[in-house]
Parts: structure tokens; sequence; C-alpha cells
């Protein structure tokens, strides 16, 4: 165990490589249980992060097609929102493609959502200039509506 240890500390590829060899030969008894469980715990969690993540981009492009698409569009006759609204199709295939590659993470979606959505609050209030107030306290979108692909909220401008 003792020279495990010293392998996950100095060379992690090697070490994940001998726990592969280890698991496939059947050998439990030699395996870092230790660390493989630390390893676990934070695939999940970095998984969960990502998807964090990915909904706080896509909320905060939604508040900001919601609150300030109307007026940029207004004063400059070109602007479309081509970007955003292209980040905002991203953002939604890449939360789909991490449903559907850890459909666990369904069960989590709106418990995340509501703790992005604070973090996406500070986001659009730092990319468009708006004062946070401007934005609702609690997420105005449901979850069908987030992760719907012809979803685009109205002005409230």
């Amino acid at each position: 165990m003792a020279s495990t240890n010293k392998l996950y500390e100095q060379d992690y590829s090697a070490w994940a490589r001998r726990q592969i060899e280890l698991l496939s030969k059947r050998r439990f008894a030699d395996l870092d249980i230790d660390h493989l469980v630390e390893e676990l715990e934070d695939m999940g969690r970095s998984e969960r992060n990502e998807l964090e993540s990915r909904l706080t981009i896509l909320l905060a492009h939604l508040l900001k097609w919601q609150f300030q698409y109307a007026a940029l569009s207004e004063r400059w006759k070109e602007f479309k929102g081509d970007s955003w609204r292209s980040t905002i199709i991203e953002q939604r295939d890449r939360v789909a493609k991490r449903l559907q590659k850890s459909p666990g993470l369904r069960a989590e979606l709106a418990a995340l959502a509501a703790e992005a959505y604070a973090d996406a609050i500070g986001l659009a209030s730092k990319e468009t200039g708006l004062h946070p107030e401007v934005f609702p306290p609690d997420c105005p979108y449901a979850m069908e509506q987030i992760l719907d692909d012809a979803f685009f909220p109205e002005s409230s401008v």
C-alpha cells in the first residue's frame, strides 16, 4: 500500500493504469481504495461543476437577451445578437450532452440551476453594465424553457 500511495503522489497516470490492471485481474485487496474513493468523488464533483458552469453561462446570456437585447438592437440597427444566440445554443448543447453522459445529474438539475442563477446575475451585470437589481432575484425561467432550443425570452425593457 505504501508503494501505491507513493505512486499516486508521484505519477498519477501510472497509478491509474495500475489500478485498472488490478481491477481487471480482480486483485481487490491490492487496490488503493482510499485514493480510488477520492478520485470517484472528484469525478462526480467535476461533472456537477461543469454542468453548473454551463448553466451559469446559459442563464447569463438568457438574461442579457431579455434585459439588454432590445436596447442594443434599437441603438444599433445591425445588432442581431448573433453571438449571444450562438452562446445560448452552444451551452444548451453542452448541457444536453453532459446530461446524456451522466443522466444521474438530471435529478440535481433544478438545484444546480438555482445555484448557477446567482452567478449568472453577476456575470450578466458585469457584461451589460446593468445593476444586478435589474434582474429578478429568482430565476424567471422554467427548466423546460432553459433547455428548450426554441426559447428566447421576450424583452423586459
